[in-house]
């Protein structure tokens, strides 16, 4: 893309998000990586493993105090699944339907630590919120301990397979790409990473008691196993113009490389990285989307959202008749409120380029009726909310 907005400035001392892995999570990584790490980042891999002993013992610590309540907890009620690509809208979404009491949510501790949170969530975040930047590096979206976070993250930290730990080296071959959509994850494997997931929700039911809204872009290719896993639970699916999301996930992908990794990054082959992804995401979406009642799922557009976050959101409430809107709406209103005046990033496109997108793309493109003159703006004008992810 021709020009990239500036990232918010990650303080050298911040941590990783690495540094939540267990001693096995850790290890796998760096096996799998062939132990890559660049000299520049290696004081950061040495906090790592030091930290990895750690996570490891509290979470066996942990196990010891609260495993057997853990597995006796059922969760309050199926789940909800905030489904989109990156950078369409998910975490927006999220934060709108997290301002109903009623429903928890991961918090960013709990999927960078979550080995050990029912211990130490409360002390840490009390005394240790100035480990964290006060923005989110790719987008400057505000960051802090109690904001929500991607579960797979959190997956990631218990050395569960996931296409996130490509992050961590991503000048090596991608690692773990069959856990996108967990198609062909070989029937053990896939009970093990099942059993992490549930068992993760488990805990934080445990802790809240409350019904869990979840986001993870990944999840937009996983219809099929999690209705497996919650027969009942609701799926969400926010979509965002493809040439604005081309764009903005590149960005997101090479910074996270860059904040995130451990090597010092080339970026050869993002591009057709994100093509593919974004294809065979969309695809295993369509096929999800059949297996599923017409009342556990609903999509909406980005644009939408931004332009009307109240109207939209009890479109959202009134087909999946989730109730309680007349409680909801008023703190909705507030939340909105204080979101005014954020600016997303913005970016610039030859016509080559736009037209990579259209013919890599333009299946969706057209599916979704961004192929209209009217819909290949960046993003709404005056609208009443405005939002990276």
């Amino acid at each position: 893309m021709s020009h990239e907005p500036k990232m918010a400035k990650k303080p050298e001392w911040a941590p990783r998000i690495w540094q939540g892995c267990n001693v096995s999570a850790w290890t796998r990584l760096l096996i799998k990586n062939r132990f890559a790490v660049h000299p520049s980042r290696l004081y950061i891999a040495v906090i790592v493993t030091v930290m990895s002993v750690m996570h490891s013992v509290l979470g066996l610590l942990q196990t010891l105090i609260y495993g057997r309540a853990v597995n006796a907890t059922k969760l309050a009620a199926p789940p909800i699944f905030i489904l989109g690509h990156w950078r369409n809208g998910t975490t927006l979404l999220h934060e709108l339907m997290i301002q109903d009491p009623r429903f928890a949510y991961p918090t960013t501790y709990q999927c960078v630590d979550p080995n050990h949170f029912l211990l130490t969530e409360a002390i840490f975040t009390k005394f240790f919120g100035f480990l964290l930047p006060a923005e989110r590096p790719m987008d400057r979206m505000k960051a802090g301990w109690d904001r929500p976070q991607e579960d797979e993250f959190a997956l990631c930290m218990l050395g569960v397979p996931s296409p996130y730990t490509s992050i961590a080296f991503p000048n090596s071959p991608p690692h773990d790409r069959d856990y996108l959509d967990l198609e062909r994850v070989p029937a053990p494997a896939l009970a093990r990473w099942k059993g992490a997931l549930t068992r993760f929700l488990q805990q934080i039911t445990y802790k809240t008691g409350k019904r869990i809204v979840l986001k993870s872009p990944p999840h937009t290719a996983r219809i099929k196993a999690l209705k497996e896993m919650f027969p009942g639970a609701l799926f969400v699916h926010i979509m965002r113009d493809p040439y604005v999301v081309f764009a903005s996930t590149v960005n997101l992908w090479r910074t996270l490389h860059e904040v995130q990794g451990f090597q010092a990054p080339t970026h050869a082959g993002l591009e057709e990285r994100v093509f593919e992804t974004f294809n065979l995401m969309h695809a295993r979406l369509e096929e999800g989307k059949r297996l599923l009642p017409a009342a556990q799922f609903y999509e909406l557009r980005y644009e939408d959202l931004v332009q009307d976050p109240i109207a939209t959101l009890q479109n959202v409430y009134d087909h999946l008749q989730l109730g309680g809107w007349e409680a909801m709406a008023p703190r909705l209103k507030e939340f909105v409120a204080s979101l005014r005046g954020y600016e997303t990033n913005k970016y610039q496109q030859t016509p080559a380029q736009r037209d990579e997108i259209t013919r890599r793309w333009g299946d969706v493109i057209q599916r979704y009726g961004y192929d209209r003159p009217e819909s290949r703006t960046q993003e709404p004008e005056n609208a009443a909310v405005s939002h990276g992810m």
